[in-house]
């Protein structure tokens, strides 16, 4: 088999937080002559993946340089404090960042909330990760502000999270390279936009077929009245004679 031979794939990068099985499964009913590979990066690193060609598409963490990325926001998520089971903070149903202005707030490096300011007091040292942060939380070292997503990813049974109001959120969106936009980019985009399968946008488009016109109906030609001739009751039935007209008994000869 030559290089062109070779057949088509899609690749589809994510960040961690992002689920992208609901669209994998819609690829792959309808192009499934096309395999889809999926490609783990961090949200850090997505948009050189893509700039480098290591994916074709990929889900991504607003804000990124745009200059020679198209771009589709997608959602926005709930911004959550992680903290222990324990903590004073699990008794009510949401905290303000003002509320956490005594706490100690991890910042990992890989922090996907564009802070102006992170709220609460800072730690001595920041966390490599958010994976590393979720360990210094259970220890008792700090809380630690995520995405919703990223809480759900790194659960564990003596951790729980409550919404945090006042705080930066993260938008996810769907990107790619400008000048690389393929069919099955476009085919992609339409599946995440929700387009159906005989939708009038991408490849796998069916086009609308003419419509036919109906043939009238033997049946009402023959029940239509020829033109000149009345549609009313017959004569003899006494509407169509003279008005107030009466029929009598005929007169006996003499």
């Amino acid at each position: 088999m030559t290089g062109s031979e070779i057949p088509p794939s899609f690749r589809l990068a994510y960040v961690p937080g992002v689920t992208p099985t609901k669209w994998v499964r819609i690829w792959n009913e309808r192009l499934p002559e096309i395999p889809l590979a999926l490609v783990a990066v961090t949200a850090a690193e997505a948009s050189d993946v893509l700039r480098g060609g290591g994916a074709d598409a990929g889900f991504v963490r607003l804000p990124i340089d745009r200059t020679d990325l198209s771009a589709i926001p997608l959602y926005t998520e709930t911004t959550v404090v992680v903290i222990p089971k324990d903590h004073i903070a699990a008794a009510v149903d949401e905290v303000s960042a003002e509320d956490l202005a005594d706490e100690i707030v991890l910042h990992p490096l890989d922090d996907t909330l564009d802070w102006e300011r992170p709220p609460g007091r800072p730690a001595n040292e920041r966390p490599a990760t958010t994976a590393d942060a979720i360990e210094l939380v259970a220890a008792g070292v700090g809380l630690l502000v995520v995405p919703q997503s990223l809480a759900r990813l790194h659960h564990r049974k003596d951790l729980t999270y409550r919404p945090v109001t006042g705080a930066p959120e993260s938008r996810v969106a769907l990107s790619w390279p400008e000048d690389a936009t393929t069919d099955m980019v476009e085919d992609f985009i339409g599946i995440v936009r929700g387009r159906t399968v005989n939708s009038s946008r991408g490849r796998t488009a069916t086009p609308p077929q003419p419509k036919q016109r109906k043939r009238p109906d033997a049946g009402d030609a023959r029940r239509k009245p020829a033109a000149g001739k009345s549609g009313g009751k017959s004569p003899r039935g006494g509407s169509g004679g003279p008005k107030g007209g009466k029929r009598g008994k005929p007169r006996r000869r003499s």
